[in-house]
């Protein structure tokens, strides 16, 4: 099942969400058009704007307030991969050059400002105190979910628990926020808001843990970034924790003595060891179990094309290969 098809069923509404988009990164100051039209036109999933439309659409409308919702959602994800190229000096993204490759450092992170503050006078022509909550919370958490992979950086024995609450708010929030958006703005009850709320945050955390798979397993020119990215910043991630614990005393020291200096000299001994202990199978099927809990979270639905469409997102979330 391809993402296109999944989205086709919103396809003009995404296209209204581009043309919010464009408008609201117009600026008189050309280095910012030029960051922003590069970003923009860099594609991606735009899964998160996806959200905040599926969901809306599975209480019967979308309106033009999802549109300004899910461009919000998608322009606070852009400013956070603006900010995090350059903390990660990354060069590769979406299988292009980074921002930060060809504008500098200062320039994205800027540019990155700059989006992100324009998210909020947007978040005030929505005229929602509800709103204003959940995105000021979202954005909040998901800077303190940067601090924490900061401060585990290098940090070869933190727990599962330690890890997936970095998933839990630097990804998954955002998540969470699109799909509780989308309900909100229809004027659900409390527990269908908190279900898609639910829905999204289990989804955030599969596509995370995927994420991690494909760092070490994926294909660099259809993930779109180099392989074994975080490995070489020395992030700890959850097949490497697990092939710790269940490799060999050989293998649980190469991976440690990689995780604690950085680089990709030992990237094929790592990459053998988190297949040889079934690593990569194992974080797989943890991805699974999210996006079962999540789907199992909005089941009560009425069936629609929509919720349709949410069903089978997160099937895609975990069983991609980009």
């Amino acid at each position: 099942m391809s993402l296109a098809f999944i989205q086709s069923c919103i396809a003009e509404d995404m296209q209204k969400v581009d043309a919010v988009i464009r408008k609201a990164l117009h600026s008189d100051v050309v280095l910012i058009n030029q960051v922003a039209d590069y970003i923009i036109n860099s594609g991606g999933k735009r899964l998160r704007p996806t959200l905040v439309l599926l969901s809306a659409g599975a209480f019967g409308r979308i309106e033009a307030k999802h549109h300004e919702l899910a461009a919000i959602i998608e322009l606070i994800h852009t400013s956070t991969l603006l900010h995090d190229d350059v903390v990660d000096e990354s060069s590769l993204r979406r299988g292009k050059a980074t921002a930060n490759t060809l504008f500098g450092n200062a320039a994205s992170v800027l540019v990155g400002d700059f989006i992100y503050s324009r998210t909020f006078q947007m978040m005030v022509g929505i005229q929602s105190m509800r709103v204003m909550e959940v995105l000021s919370d979202a954005t909040n958490t998901i800077a303190e979910g940067e601090v924490l992979q900061l401060l585990n950086v290098h940090d070869a024995d933190i727990t599962d628990e330690a890890y997936l609450r970095v998933i839990h708010y630097k990804t998954a929030k955002l998540f969470e926020a699109a799909t509780r958006l989308g309900a909100i703005i229809c004027g659900t009850d409390a527990q269908d808001e908190a279900a898609m709320a639910e829905y999204g945050m289990r989804l955030g955390t599969a596509f995370q843990l995927v994420d991690d798979v494909l760092d070490l397993s994926g294909d660099s020119s259809e993930i779109g970034k180099n392989l074994g990215d975080d490995l070489a910043e020395g992030k700890p991630t959850l097949p490497l924790l697990y092939a710790m614990r269940h490799g060999t005393e050989a293998q649980h020291e190469i991976i440690r003595n990689s995780i604690e200096k950085g680089g990709l000299q030992e990237l094929p001994a790592v990459v053998e060891a988190v297949k040889a202990t079934g690593a990569l199978e194992h974080v797989r099927e943890l991805a699974k179990a999210e996006a079962a809990a999540g789907c199992a979270a909005i089941m009560h639905l009425p069936e629609s094309t929509y919720k349709e469409a949410l069903l089978r997102l997160a099937d895609f979330a975990v069983s991609r290969r980009y």
